[in-house]
């Protein structure tokens, strides 16, 4: 008898210990899963600027190069291409620049996506969380 009340009073503290246990997995699985889901996020934002900035580097002056000169980028059609591209994509916030490198003007995209959190909102973490991604390019030219 006195084996059976020992037993009783044990019972209690593992159904404890496994509850403090489980929430310490889930808080693993659910930094797993949101991570994961964030890096996925920032690899996309990254393809997506590569894109845009492709996109906007295609929109030449072709005025200057029918008249047999250099071959550069046309601010104003790249702006229109890659916000065009973007918005397709469903991205709101970005920018455009064309910085001058080596005496060639090139076109550099920025742009924000975020990425809600799922499981870490249960935990009470910030709910989602933003991520950038950048790209330039250049206008190719053949011989």
């Amino acid at each position: 008898m006195n084996g059976r009340r020992r037993a009783g009073r044990d019972a209690g503290r593992v159904s404890l210990f496994l509850a403090v246990s489980m929430v310490g997995v889930l808080m693993i699985i659910a930094l797993a899963f949101d991570g994961a889901g964030q890096l996925r996020t920032a690899h996309r934002a990254d393809n997506l600027a590569a894109e845009a900035a492709r996109t906007g580097g295609q929109a030449i002056d072709r005025a200057q190069a029918i008249n047999g000169g250099p071959k550069e980028i046309d601010e104003a059609a790249a702006s229109v291409a890659v916000a065009s591209y973007l918005s397709a994509a469903g991205v709101t916030t970005h920018s455009v620049s064309f910085p001058v490198v080596d005496g060639e003007k090139r076109i550099t995209v920025q742009l924000t996506l975020t990425y809600d959190r799922y499981l870490l909102g249960l935990f009470d973490i910030t709910d989602s969380v933003t991520v950038s991604g950048e790209a330039t390019a250049r206008a190719v030219t053949g011989p």
